[in-house]
């Protein structure tokens, strides 16, 4: 099929891990739905700034799905931080007194934490989010439990170590260790069967489950043939979220503190419980996605390519249970220059990394080097991040210019504020840079070939202009873009991918054209063109 033949066929839009819109969100700190919910467990010491709960939850999601927020911004999946029951004390960090809020302190994995919402929520967020188009990715903890507190009983020593510390100097010393002082660190290398905490026990049987949550465990090991190693519990808790409520895909938080295989482990586990809730809910299955994972792997950036290297082992984690990895150096390398960052990601990605992805951020929950900290170059943040090859990250706050820097707050604190709602309803130059995000956000989402396309510059000279291909089966997207341009009249080339005659519209001033020689000619305030096959 020739190019132009392509431009022409008319298909669905399917929907592209490989080339998706996430926005990620801290669930305590978006948006507070329901303010019964905020204070549990007695969590009510004085913290360190910004470091305990403030009441953001599920049905806070909701909402903003309701008002069609996501739906705005082109966002068609929405990261949560882990909504998993939480240590009910906290700790002193050396940085403040500091509650679970971001997620990461698990207690229960079987239970959502009261603060966060209910399962009835969650079943809630899950299909209005899916109604919409959009999938829910979860964030799946296996490395590590909570701190060890006076109010939390602790996992028993056949489950967790709590020495030594991590050195981080080979590979066997970012695993067999804690990442941190007190953070006990699950013994995701044994295969010794061990009993339930007994402290589960007694709770499971208080809240009424025991019996049913033996059955079930007694049931999956039968299944998969697992032993009963604290890993596969844990694999077998998380994996309920896809089995109940359909969950779309699971973010691995802290990959590379692990042997690799154990990844692969929870990859079928997460394919078993997400065929068998096909099975069981056909007419809830969106589409023939496979379930979708991505790994933490802290440092790891594109130009690593394939393989991680920890100084004494180089380790392949696409080969070990994921499909993409999160990009670490987007952040510094969108100081490029557009041509140079947009043609290595392309072409790395359809390269090495073919049929696999990395998935990009200009700032994020726990990177205290974002590439616009002060926020003084957001519209260039926004145009780099969402037309970069790749899968795009979008932070809560980042299409609001929320402020990264909070006075009297100490390490990642600083990144968590809440989300600036009145920013977006009373400033101007929010609403601007809103609708920044929005107009190339929806431009992403309607066209898979920005993130998962073959990227070719078209010309060179004063006009930075380009060319993204997507083909899959009988799908062609293809769409031309602008940078840089002059504001008012401004004449692009197509690079014959339109053919004359062709109605185009330009997606981000929402004017129309007709290709004439090759040529597209706009008459907009911006200095940007978006343009697609009307």
């Amino acid at each position: 099929m020739s190019t132009k033949e392509a431009a022409s066929t008319e298909t669905k839009t399917p929907f592209v891990w490989e080339s998706a819109n996430v926005y990620f969100l801290l669930t305590d700190r978006f948006q507070n739905g329901d303010k019964s919910n905020d204070l549990n467990y007695n969590r009510n010491k004085p913290t360190g700034k910004l470091r305990g709960f403030v009441g953001g939850d599920i049905r806070g999601i909701i909402q903003k799905l309701d008002e069609g927020y996501f739906e705005n911004l082109g966002i068609n999946v929405i990261w949560m931080t882990p909504i998993v029951e939480q240590i009910h004390d906290g700790v002193d960090e050396g940085t403040g007194f500091s509650y679970g809020f971001h997620g990461y302190w698990t207690r229960d994995w079987s239970a959502l934490d009261p603060s966060f919402g209910t399962k009835k929520d969650l079943a809630e967020l899950v299909t209005k989010a899916h109604a919409k188009g959009i999938r829910i990715m979860l964030d799946a903890v296996i490395n590590h439990t909570g701190p060890v507190t006076a109010d939390d009983a602790a996992y028993p020593s056949d489950w967790v170590r709590t020495s030594p510390k991590c050195t981080y100097k080979s590979y066997d010393t970012y695993i067999n260790c804690t990442l941190v002082d007190n953070l006990p660190d699950i013994k995701t290398e044994s295969d010794a069967p061990v009993a339930l905490p007994p402290f589960l026990v007694d709770k499971f049987k208080k809240e009424g489950r025991y019996e049913q949550e033996v059955a079930e465990l007694d049931a999956f090991f039968k299944k998969t043939g697992y032993p009963r190693a604290p890993r596969f519990y844990i694999m077998k808790w998380l994996s309920d979220y896809i089995t109940d409520y359909g969950i779309d895909g699971y973010r691995v938080d802290t990959a590379k503190h692990t042997t690799e295989n154990v990844w692969a482990e929870f990859k079928n586990v997460c394919d078993l419980a997400f065929a068998d809730f096909k099975q069981k809910n056909p007419a809830k299955v969106l589409d023939d996605n496979p379930f979708f994972t991505i790994a933490e792997v802290y440092g790891y950036n594109i130009g690593n390519k394939l393989l991680f290297d920890f100084g004494d082992k180089k380790v392949n984690y696409f080969e070990n249970g994921f499909v993409g990895l999160i990009n670490f150096d987007f952040r510094n390398e969108a100081k490029l220059n557009y041509e140079p960052l947009f043609s290595k990601y392309s072409t790395i990605l359809n390269g090495d990394l073919k049929r696999k992805t990395v998935m990009n951020y200009t700032s994020s929950h726990d990177d205290g080097y974002p590439f616009d900290k002060k926020r003084e170059r957001t519209f260039e943040a926004g145009t780099k991040l969402l037309l970069a090859p790749g899968i795009s990250q979008v932070y809560y706050g980042d299409e609001s210019a929320r402020l990264l820097d909070i006075e009297g707050t100490q390490g990642d604190a600083t990144l968590r504020s809440f989300m600036n709602w009145k920013d977006i309803k009373n400033n101007v130059e929010t609403q601007k840079l809103l609708l920044h995000y929005q107009k190339l956000g929806q431009f992403r989402k309607n066209h898979p070939a920005v993130g998962a396309g073959i990227h070719k510059q078209i010309g060179i000279g004063n006009q930075y202009v380009f060319s993204r291909i997507y083909t899959k089966a009988n799908y062609n997207d293809i769409v031309v873009v602008g940078l840089d341009l002059p504001i008012g009249n401004k004449e692009i080339s197509v690079d014959n991918l339109f053919i004359n005659g062709t109605m185009v519209k330009d997606a981000y001033s929402g004017k129309t054209a007709n290709v004439v020689g090759g040529k597209v000619t706009i008459d907009s305030e911006f200095g940007i063109i978006l343009l697609e096959k009307k």
